[in-house]
């Protein structure tokens, strides 16, 4: 693999490993074994990973339709460099999946996924309360993932499981648009409240003010 460090092999049992590969590599994109602009070939991860190319080859071009890699036929592979638009329109688009999430699965789902929706609210608001970045960002991801499994919808599901790595990616140096605590916090109840009662009219207005600079009204 040029320019990159090794990995190490994978154990073939009980695996797919075309999954498993696009796994080890996601994570490498995430934390920075893999840089942007960095070339892989092939070859040199098969041989790495103890694996043929097939899974290889299979994995980079999942990666490459969710914009964590870029290949040019018979030239190169490399680890892409996120666009400038790429938080916005990522957060955007998490957003409106997510609000179409708990419109479908807040009337439906069982009193203990409604529980592990509304705990993760809950987590989201003492993250806003204390002020953390990185806490707010991680129980938001925490959030909306408990909100789509909560669908018991498949397509809903893989959306979020095929593409959660580039949304990790995309969403790195998020900082929440609403600087004031207590308005922010707010809204924040205003969401875990609404999932709670499993209104999905209200929580829709929530999730839109909890993403926003204003209050939810």
């Amino acid at each position: 693999m040029s320019d990159s460090a090794g990995f190490s092999p994978l154990d073939p049992r009980g695996v797919v490993l075309g999954d498993e590969v696009f796994a080890v590599l996601g994570k490498a994109i995430l934390d920075g074994t893999l840089m942007p602009g960095q070339r892989l070939r092939d070859v040199d991860l098969a041989d790495q990973l103890r694996v043929s190319r097939t899974p290889v080859r299979e994995a980079l071009q999942r990666l490459e339709r969710f914009g964590l890699v870029e290949i040019a036929a018979n030239r190169w592979t490399r680890v892409t460099t996120p666009s400038p638009s790429a938080l916005r329109d990522t957060l955007e688009f998490i957003v409106h999946l997510v609000r179409d999430a708990l419109t479908l699965g807040l009337p439906r789902c069982s009193d203990d996924q409604l529980e592990l929706v509304v705990s993760a609210s809950e987590a989201l608001v003492d993250a806003s309360e204390a002020d953390n970045s990185d806490a707010m960002l991680g129980t938001t991801v925490m959030m909306y993932q408990q909100a789509i499994r909560a669908t018991g919808n498949e397509v809903f599901i893989q959306i979020m499981r095929e593409a959660g790595i580039a949304f990790q990616r995309n969403l790195r140096g998020w900082q929440h648009p609403n600087s004031n605590v207590e308005t922010r916090t707010n809204n924040y109840r205003e969401l875990r409240d609404a999932i709670a009662q499993r209104d999905a009219v209200a929580a829709e207005r929530a999730l839109f003010a909890s993403t926003s600079d204003t209050p939810a009204t």
